[in-house]
């Protein structure tokens, strides 16, 4: 096993203070959710796989209001140990943002089963991550969240992504299934589903690619990690009343 999963960073919790818990949290997307939960009272479990300073540097940013959790989400063992870890340091979860993945891409005819099976880790992970954690919100008796970050090309398609587009229409479908399966555990279950976002993978394209990016969306820019965390915000801390739903990030590239 990793030794890096034997270890984290910060205080332990406020017992009264709510958790949330966000995988891929070291840039980003995540990275925004950290900070904008943060901000919304949380203490914050930051998951990274190998980016440990990125995920120091998020611990910072939110003023060390939370913990640092590694682990890669593929490897059953380190979640355990990563479930574990949580339960020592705050034995609460209040919120889940199931954000980590891997972009694999390439046309279908020159994959490998290889490259298939390293995208499906994602799903798998995120799966499994949710089943173990389970057990700490079912401890609160309070309404717990769970959050998934699809995608937007998980309803529309893309060409060179087939393993990719699958996963992310695949977390939908996790999503709409699991908020049936909770609805009587008092825990909300929704999906939020970007467009192209200004990350570090966006940020490498040429601006000519950017550019035509941009003339096919209405609103005719590329979006900002923040205004995903917005959503993902509201639905952590109001939306009582939304469960099983996908909720379209992408400046009106795709109506859902």
């Amino acid at each position: 096993m990793n030794d890096k999963t034997d270890s984290s960073k910060g205080d332990k919790t406020n017992p009264d203070l709510p958790v949330a818990i966000v995988t891929g949290g070291a840039g980003g997307i995540g990275a925004a959710c950290c900070r904008q939960l943060a901000e919304s009272g949380f203490c914050i479990g930051i998951h990274y796989r190998s980016s440990q300073a990125a995920a120091e540097k998020v611990l910072s940013a939110i003023g060390g209001k939370g913990f640092l959790l590694a682990a890669d989400l593929s490897d059953t063992d380190q979640v355990e140990n990563m479930v574990q870890q949580i339960k020592n340091i705050s034995n609460r979860v209040d919120v889940l943002v199931n954000n980590a993945g891997d972009s694999i891409n390439g046309p279908i005819a020159a994959m490998k089963i290889g490259d298939f099976d390293a995208q499906r880790a994602a799903l798998r992970g995120a799966w499994f991550l949710t089943k173990r954690i389970l057990r700490l919100f079912m401890l609160r008796r309070s309404q717990g969240r769970i959050i998934n970050i699809s995608s937007v090309v998980g309803h529309t398609g893309n060409a060179g992504q087939v393993p990719y587009t699958m996963e992310k229409a695949a977390m939908d479908a996790m999503t709409k299934s699991l908020s049936k399966e909770l609805s009587g555990r008092n825990i909300l279950v929704n999906s939020v589903a970007p467009g192209f976002i200004e990350t570090n993978m966006t940020g490498k394209l040429p601006e000519e690619v950017k550019k035509k990016i941009s003339e096919n969306i209405p609103l005719g820019r590329i979006g900002r990690a923040e205004e995903v965390a917005e959503v993902v915000g509201f639905l952590a801390t109001k939306g009582t009343y939304i469960t099983g739903s996908v909720i379209h990030v992408n400046g009106g590239m795709y109506g859902g």
